[in-house]
């Protein structure tokens, strides 16, 4: 597992032993940062059921503004500072150790890209999904990135969230959903 691009690019990121966690495989990171490269400059992230970092660590390296990383397990939050020092990249990051989805229902403040890979046979997405919506964790113009088994049908959204695509990379698919500007500040320029 390594870091594919920016200021980090080539650095060797450690794992987590067993199988607990399954991180996301160099083939697939390729394609979901391909799918959203020009969408990570200046933007603040979040990486959600985080395991090694991975994501929210290639985020940072390709510019991103800030990343705050969440994980339930001892060993991978202390692993994703692991990583995030070898990388360099510490300084724009904030690592949370608890139940993401108990972190959901408490955060109050907007991220630009969410990052969404919980363990598969934990059922977490769906209800993932339905905090950032109820606490309007993502912001204007932002974007969820989900990842789950390719057969695996995830919700659609109302306005003004939208399922934009999924991607298939043999068994794994994801998913990216947007969100639109919010519609009363648009009225307010009008």
């Amino acid at each position: 597992m390594r870091v594919i691009t920016g200021t980090a690019r080539g650095c060797r990121l450690k794992e987590l032993s067993g199988m607990e966690t399954r991180p996301t495989t160099d083939r697939v990171k390729e394609g979901m940062f391909s799918s959203i490269q020009f969408d990570i400059e200046g933007r603040r992230v979040l990486d959600l059921f985080a395991g090694t970092g991975q994501l929210g660590i290639e985020a940072l390296s390709r510019g991103a503004a800030s990343a705050v990383f969440v994980d339930c397990r001892a060993d991978a939050v202390k692993l994703i500072r692991d990583n995030l020092r070898v990388t360099e990249l510490a300084d724009r990051a904030t690592v949370i150790a608890g139940d993401s989805v108990a972190y959901l229902k408490t955060l109050r403040k907007q991220f630009d890209l969410i990052f969404l890979d919980p363990p598969y046979e934990a059922a977490l997405l769906e209800p993932a999904l339905a905090l950032i919506a109820k606490f309007d964790i993502l912001a204007p113009h932002g974007i969820i990135v989900a990842e789950a088994p390719a057969e695996r049908k995830l919700p659609a959204w109302t306005p003004p969230y939208a399922s934009c695509r999924t991607y298939r990379y043999g068994r794994i698919g994801l998913t990216i959903y947007r969100r639109g500007a919010n519609q009363a500040k648009e009225e307010a320029q009008l």
